[in-house]
């Protein structure tokens, strides 16, 4: 069984507060589980949603440096 992480540990783990995670459980933008009145998130649905959010830089193409240069 994979480990669940509170919204507390959540929210540290992303550098962000506690209100961030819990609008993302409000909003059913992550998966999370209900432990009785308590809510747990899946570790792997926290890299999930960072896997789905990140963005990749883009390399300059060689075009724009030639008019920049």
């Amino acid at each position: 069984m994979e480990r669940l992480l509170t919204v507390d540990e959540v929210a540290d783990r992303l550098g962000t507060t506690v209100r961030f995670p819990r609008r993302l459980i409000e909003e059913r933008r992550i998966t999370f589980v209900k432990v009785g009145r308590h809510v747990r998130i899946p570790e792997s649905s926290l890299s999930d949603y960072v896997a789905a959010h990140t963005v990749v830089c883009v390399e300059p193409s060689s075009r724009r440096l030639k008019a920049v240069a």
